[in-house]
């Protein structure tokens, strides 16, 4: 009987970069992944700790999956992942059930632990964040049938922003070679990935310099050029590393698509000050001005959070200020939340709960309102989408286009994979409905005009 295992995600994708590098290596070792886990031998969580609501959840699953683990003793249970890295042992002495502990440095160790805890029994904790990030692993048909795949080209944070828990639980910043990136590209590629996002925690900070490809434009040039691939993104950018070269690319690289995501987080200075992010809102505004003028209908999305200790009631409008100015096609919004061991854990004053919840719900009002009439705006244009399989509403088929908009359309016939091109008949917040369409827009049809 084939051993098994079963592994949830929660949270970036980051994460699910991370648990694929998990399961190929379990898949390589003879484990079968199963989708219920009291069906596993081996079950992985692989956490979030970036802000509190994961968190939460994550303690939550803990408790369900070791009251599983109490009626079958011969389960092997592990955290992995961010919260791993930052509780440790604690975690074991919260949930004695759990078997081992494993940082984000210390994935390639999950074969030997598992070895390990059934042969001699005991606990593993390992957090070391000196270690190198694990290599790819290279499993023949694990991404059959995927059209878009995450592909790491870096770990870790050197930026230190006051809120932010990354650099103590990823460790600092280091870049993987381009010639292991290509190589793992070029895996996905033979498995018939035709999307490929290019991953890190502050991505366009790639510095590799033991070679002739020494920064992230180098990168995505040599990538650009791979057979077989038709689409190419990045997440996530830290503005104060967004070159002119980087910048350019999106009118220059055709398989890079035309949609960058650029966290600013506040609209206001002094916040902007207090969280350590190094720009000003002029510096934010002068690029996307810059990214307009490479691109015009560049999809530009963000992060955004509301209640940062000390913000007052202007400074909030001046996010709202400037997410009126920028006009994002989406947002990723949410309160601030003390993280364990941030600079921003003990400054002072907090903003109290009701003041963030109601600004929070300004902020999103007001965002979906642009998103809907950026949205409404492509109503009757010829957009081309990949096709990714099929829509959660049944009987069609969904995609998405170069903007990253799903697009769900009727059609048959259609290899998962193809680029078409939809007439799109209806906007909605979240999605866009349309047509197989034998027209071609005046412009590239995946571009987008708001």
């Amino acid at each position: 009987m084939s051993k098994k295992f079963f592994i949830t995600t929660m949270g970036c994708q980051m994460n699910e970069y991370d648990s694929d590098f998990l399961a190929q290596t379990l898949v390589r070792s003879g484990y079968r992944p199963v989708e219920d886990p009291s069906l596993a031998d081996v079950i992985l969580i692989n956490t979030c700790t970036v802000r509190a609501k994961p968190e939460q959840k994550a303690y939550s699953l803990l408790g369900r999956m070791s009251a599983m683990k109490g009626g079958k003793p011969g389960v092997v249970l592990g955290v992995i992942g961010c919260l791993a890295q930052q509780q440790g042992s604690e975690l074991i002495k919260r949930f004695p059930k759990l078997d081992f502990v494993l940082g984000p440095r210390a994935l390639s160790k999950i074969n030997d632990t598992i070895h390990r805890l059934k042969t001699v029994g005991g606990k593993v904790v390992a957090t070391d964040l000196t270690a190198e990030p694990p290599q790819s692993v290279a499993c023949q048909g694990y991404f059959h049938g995927r059209i878009s795949a995450y592909l790491s080209v870096m770990e870790g944070c050197n930026n230190f922003c006051s809120y932010c828990i990354v650099p103590f639980v990823r460790g600092r910043e280091i870049s993987r070679s381009p010639d292991a990136i290509l190589l793992e590209a070029k895996n996905l590629i033979s498995q018939g990935v035709k999307e490929i996002t290019l991953l890190g925690q502050n991505v366009n900070s790639y510095r590799w310099k033991h070679g002739k490809r020494d920064n992230f434009v180098d990168l995505l040039r040599a990538l650009n050029d791979l057979d077989g691939l038709l689409r190419l993104r990045f997440t996530t950018s830290h503005p104060k590393d967004l070159s002119d070269a980087l910048i350019r690319c999106f009118g220059d690289l055709d398989r890079l698509c035309p949609h960058i995501h650029l966290p600013f987080q506040a609209g206001s200075n002094s916040v902007l000050q207090g969280m350590r992010r190094n720009y000003t809102r002029e510096d934010f505004i002068e690029l996307t001005d810059k990214l307009r003028r490479v691109l015009p209908d560049i999809a530009i999305t963000s992060d955004v959070m509301v209640g940062f200790p000390g913000e007052l009631e202007n400074d909030f409008q001046m996010t709202l200020d400037l997410v009126k100015r920028v006009q994002f096609d989406a947002l990723f919004s949410f309160k601030y939340s003390d993280r364990r061991g941030t600079f921003a854990e003990k400054m002072l004053p907090k903003v109290n709960e009701v003041d963030k919840s109601l600004r929070l719900l300004a902020l999103q009002t007001l965002q979906r309102q642009i998103t809907l009439r950026k949205n409404r705006a492509l109503e009757g244009r010829v957009l081309e989408v990949l096709v990714e399989g099929p829509s959660r509403r049944g009987g069609q088929l969904s995609g998405r286009t170069g903007s990253n908009k799903i697009v769900n359309f009727n059609i048959d016939n259609i290899m998962l994979g193809s680029l078409v091109h939809v007439k799109i008949k209806r906007a909605f917040l979240n999605s866009l409905r349309g047509n197989i369409s034998g027209e071609k827009s005046a412009v590239k049809a995946d571009r987008e005009v708001a």
